[in-house]
């Protein structure tokens, strides 16, 4: 090879590699960028990612009919238009999973806040139909039974609203509804059997990997050995479903994940927000005798459990940025006993400011009930700036119009500053941090503007960079509206 051919060769080899090195800019389209985990971040200097418990409020629902129990669980709430709908495990006595005694039951509210439950009349309970039970006498089926709605666009009307259910021993069997309240097998045999299922194990449509997605119970070891773990599964008609695979979690350390809740945020189908039970067994609180005398029985008094928080993204990883608790037990005995404190799947808007997901509360006890948890919109974490103050600089972001809205909170000394930047770190005429109209307070959608300027029209299919600096603030997500 001649000389001039070599230094071609390497010339071609050297841009090559320099293509490959610099990834394309992300296309977030005009989806709400929620600060959960570092997915869009490229750096970030006096700034942290910081979780935010929310808060707890009133009880919605006590599980006190004698067809529901201190046993009620494996929760599910969905927002259908105007109604809020609940779908929760009746369990009066505890025993084998997937007896007879399990039925399923059905609550629905008009704010997420006050919940009644209907007499139905489509079950008997003890010789009356005057119940909620919208699911009996199909044991293992009430065991978990986990509802969703089917945003696939070709989804017919009448299985707008479907479920899986079911034990090791059944396989999942899937379900349909068109109202909700009444429900039918899609088939007799079930429509997956790779996995244990000794949980409850959630589905739905992704908008985002185009096909239906099902999350549930493996363990790492095999059979019941190691860890409860998350295994996924895909699916293009709800009926063939592909091999499954655990989904790995980082260089995290491994816990027992009871539920995993697993669902796209409502502000972001993208974004998966998996609420998730952290189980620790064998981590006594309360001992045997005290939790007899608050009315529990004593073998689920010896394990603690919590709440966490993951996200996902269409992969077969979690992202455990955050590994504190999100939802702790609490004061008091009551929830530092087993298999209590475990969240219902989905986190709903309950306003334009706030969003609600509920957690189960007292659990193997006679005042066993659902507890409402409140959060600001988009408010699971945030980039988070002490007073010193800091930045952070966001992954070169497709920009394709609209006007950038920032959700935000500073206190009355801080301050927000947006710069837009080129690829290379240069700052975008006219759009400069000395440019940007200080922003402070505390609102869900912000527009961020440069003297006055918020158009940013001429940047149309450009890629831009956000550089974000910050004082005293928390920054929860950002969009191009």
């Amino acid at each position: 090879m001649s000389r001039v051919a070599s230094i071609f060769l390497s010339t071609l080899v050297f841009f090559s590699y320099g293509a490959v090195a610099q990834s394309p800019p992300m296309d977030i389209g005009n989806r709400v960028e929620l600060f959960v985990d570092h997915h869009f971040i490229e750096s970030m200097e006096g700034v942290e990612l910081r979780l935010h418990e929310p808060r707890g409020m009133e009880a919605v629902v006590e599980f006190d009919k004698p067809w529901e129990g201190r046993y009620s669980g494996y929760t599910t709430v969905l927002k259908d238009g105007d109604v809020y709908r609940m779908y929760y495990r009746g369990l009066p006595t505890a025993g084998r999973d997937g007896s007879n005694t399990e039925t399923t039951c059905y609550a629905e509210s008009s704010d997420g806040i006050h919940w009644t439950k209907p007499e139905l009349g489509l079950f008997e309970w003890e010789g009356s139909s005057a119940n909620n039970i919208v699911l009996a006498d199909h044991a293992p089926l009430s065991h978990n039974f986990s509802p969703f709605f089917d945003t696939n666009p070709e989804c017919p009307p009448e299985e707008r609203l479907k479920a899986v259910a079911g034990t090791e021993k059944s396989g999942l069997v899937a379900f349909v509804s068109g109202d909700g309240v009444r429900w039918k097998k899609i088939q007799e045999e079930p429509v997956f059997t790779e996995g244990v299922f000794d949980s409850q194990n959630v589905a739905f449509w992704s908008e985002l990997e185009q096909r239906y997605v099902c999350f549930f119970r493996v363990w790492s070891g095999g059979g019941y050995k190691g860890y409860r773990s998350v295994a996924k599964t895909t699916s293009k008609d709800f009926i063939h479903w592909s091999k499954p695979a655990e989904m790995t979690y980082g260089d995290s350390p491994r816990e027992h994940l009871y539920t995993n809740q697993t669902h796209p945020y409502f502000r972001n189908p993208h974004l998966y927000i998996a609420v998730a039970a952290r189980f620790m067994p064998g981590r006594r609180v309360v001992s045997a005798e005290a939790f007899e005398k608050i009315g529990g029985e004593a073998k689920y008094s010896g394990d603690s459990s919590d709440t966490v928080l993951m996200t996902a993204r269409g992969t077969g990883a979690y992202d455990r940025t955050f590994m504190e608790g999100f939802v702790r037990p609490g004061l008091g005995m009551n929830n530092w006993t087993s298999r209590t404190n475990y969240p219902a799947l989905g986190v709903v808007p309950i306003n334009d400011n706030a969003m609600s997901f509920y957690v189960n509360r007292n659990y193997g006890q006679k005042s066993a009930y659902l507890q409402r948890m409140e959060s600001r919109v988009d408010g699971f974490g945030s980039v988070h700036a002490s007073y010193e103050g800091g930045e952070m600089i966001t992954k070169p972001l497709l920009y394709k119009g609209g006007d950038l809205v920032i959700n935000f909170a500073t206190s009355a000394a801080g301050s927000i500053w947006v710069e837009l930047q080129h690829r290379d770190g240069t700052p975008i005429n006219g759009f400069g941090i000395d440019e940007c109209d200080e922003i402070l307070g505390d609102q869900i959608e912000r527009t961020v503007t440069w003297k006055g300027n918020s158009d940013l029209s001429g940047m149309t299919g450009r890629p831009v960079q956000l550089r974000i600096r910050m004082k005293d603030a928390d920054l929860y997500s950002v969009r191009f509206k």
